[in-house]
């Protein structure tokens, strides 16, 4: 079982270099960071968690690929990874170049998790009709793995292009999200996995997410739990049901308060 961490990396957090390097001298596979644009001031859209107010965090965090950037080149082997990046409030064209570039001076170490978002003035803020994000981030990261895959690329808003430099390692995309068959339809056309958050419930949905992708004539999608609490016996559950990967969630905080929860994982290890 591989075992990575995420946390929302901000302006006051622990420095998200000076966490992949902890991470990575403890074992742990990965480094996942999310993202949100902004937080328009409203709050018409309330917190997708449900709490009464919004997390600090959230008005707070880093660009991911900026902050993934500071956590490849502190390590060596440590995948860095979005957790997840909201494709349909990106330019696709200028998110590829980006990705890639990363990809390329980490050594192949990028993973793209990608997902719809839940606040509706955000993503309309970016010109993205609320009903439109799934359809819009479907297109955008199709857009971004032609860009990454062909010498000369082209797709529904750009004609045939260069565009280097080419990803090493792909990079593998999964998409975030809850269970149901709009999800897995997303999953099984253009990505390589899907990140369910937390863990519950997966057992019951892979019957629907192998149909999904035996339909559409491919390999099953690998599975990452993320942002789950593991303990030994949830991460041999996760394996006994053939998963290999689970992300770790960790407090937005300063140092003595992250790496606590840290070591408790890497006894995990």
């Amino acid at each position: 079982m591989r075992l990575g961490v995420t946390m929302f990396a901000t302006d006051r957090a622990m420095p998200i270099q000076d966490l992949a390097r902890a991470a990575e001298e403890r074992g742990f596979d990965s480094l996942y960071v999310p993202e949100h644009t902004h937080i328009p001031v409203s709050r018409r859209t309330p917190p997708a968690a449900g709490q009464d107010e919004l997390p600090e965090e959230y008005k707070r965090t880093l660009d991911p690929l900026v902050g993934l950037s500071f956590a490849a080149a502190a390590t060596t082997r440590l995948r860095v990874g979005t957790g997840i990046l909201l494709a349909a409030q990106r330019d696709p064209i200028v998110t590829a170049k980006a990705i890639a570039t990363l990809d390329h001076l980490s050594g192949g170490r990028v993973v793209v998790g990608v997902g719809f978002g839940w606040n509706v003035e955000e993503i309309e803020n970016h010109g993205v009709p609320y009903a439109r994000r799934r359809e819009v981030a479907r297109r955008n990261v199709m857009a971004m793995r032609a860009l990454w895959r062909d010498e000369v690329a082209s797709f529904d808003g750009f004609e045939p292009s260069w565009s280097w430099p080419k990803p090493v390692g792909g990079p593998p995309v999964h998409v975030g999200g809850a269970a149901g068959p709009k999800l897995f339809a997303h999953v099984a056309e253009y990505a390589d996995g899907w990140m369910p958050i937390g863990g519950h419930g997966i057992r019951a949905a892979l019957p629907a997410l192998r149909e999904a992708c035996e339909k559409a004539e491919r390999p099953m999608a690998k599975v990452i739990p993320f942002g789950t609490r593991p303990t030994r016996e949830k991460l041999d559950y996760f394996a006994r049901l053939g998963i290999d990967e689970a992300v770790a969630t960790l407090p937005s905080g300063p140092v003595d308060v992250v790496m606590p929860v840290l070591d408790d994982y890497a006894a995990l290890l």
